[in-house]
């Protein structure tokens, strides 16, 4: 059961994510069970009426661990787990992606930010009746995220490779995506960077819908 029927989320979105939904016989197994780790974390927490806060780790905080950020706090809210936290951080720290700024924008998102600092502070609306998620690069330890009482959730092999040790984290949580980096600046770059919005969609859906 989800709770879509007390959020007034964007029209465009809404149907993006009624399309995601309808996808989760395609996530394979062996994802459906790194997904129920993270799922069954946050379940524990909420049973201690406590907040599950997910820190998601990729190496310069400017693609996947920012999709992941902003689509698992928007499938919380959904699914009515207002207890979750999400947040997002790298190795080192960049800036967010504008192509992956634009690939949310056309699933519906409404994004605000000055891309003419080099490290923008965007605010991410999913809805006008729910704040805005604040988003910029940053180291995973670095505030606002939490240094301790957290899952670090990898997003990517070269962030969990290069830290083998994440102070302060309950459970360190492998789900690694393919760097749409890859395709930049060719023909393929925004098919690219719609293909994973999708699937980390899709599967933030799918683990909230575990919780």
């Amino acid at each position: 059961m989800s709770h879509t029927e007390f959020i007034t989320l964007y029209p465009a979105l809404q149907a993006y994510i009624a399309d995601r939904r309808k996808e989760f016989d395609t996530i394979p197994q062996d994802r459906k069970e790194e997904l129920g780790q993270v799922a069954d974390y946050i379940r524990g927490r909420m049973g201690k009426s406590e907040s599950a806060r997910l820190t998601f780790i990729c190496t310069h905080n400017s693609r996947r661990s920012h999709l992941s950020q902003i689509w698992a706090k928007i499938a919380a809210e959904i699914y009515g787990l207002d207890r979750v936290e999400t947040f997002s951080g790298g190795t080192e720290a960049t800036a967010f992606n504008p192509r992956a700024v634009a690939a949310l924008q056309r699933c519906g998102l409404k994004i605000e930010g000055d891309e003419s600092i080099s490290n923008p502070r965007y605010r991410v609306f999913h809805s006008d009746d729910r704040p805005a998620q604040q988003c910029f690069s940053k180291i995973y330890d670095q505030p606002p995220n939490p240094t301790s009482d957290f899952c670090a959730v990898m997003t990517c092999s070269q962030a969990d490779d290069s830290c083998p040790i994440i102070s302060g984290c309950d459970l360190r949580a492998p789900i690694r995506y393919a760097d749409p980096k890859a395709a930049d600046d060719t023909p393929t770059e925004a098919a690219a960077y719609d293909e994973r919005s999708r699937q980390i969609c899709r599967e933030m859906l799918f683990m909230m819908s575990l919780v």
